[in-house]
């Protein structure tokens, strides 16, 4: 399996970020330290599902230390996450 995780701002993609593997919340709260927080400014609002890695322990910490805040998406919402249309046109890319 290969994941690739990113974050979506008005002007498009950023914070890319491909691991070979399953995501977890030790390997999110890697993406978020290591690659996320460094593109975060203060005032940001950062968006998330309910992935049980986005929930992973230090996530909100690392995320509000940027001065950024976190909110998550009601539960079975993929309708208010518009990274999902992103993620299905990078997927047919990848699959043609």
């Amino acid at each position: 399996t290969t994941t690739f995780t990113g974050a979506l701002r008005l002007t498009g993609m950023t914070a890319p970020f491909v691991y070979d593997g399953a995501m977890n919340g030790n390997v999110f709260l890697a993406y978020v330290e290591q690659v996320l927080v460094p593109t975060l400014s203060e005032g940001d609002v950062v968006v998330m599902d309910n992935l049980p890695a986005h929930k992973a322990a230090g996530v909100r910490d690392a995320i509000e230390a940027a001065g950024a805040s976190l909110l998550y998406l009601p539960p079975y919402s993929p309708d208010f996450n518009p990274i999902e249309n992103a993620f299905a046109k990078l997927k047919a890319l990848l699959r043609a």
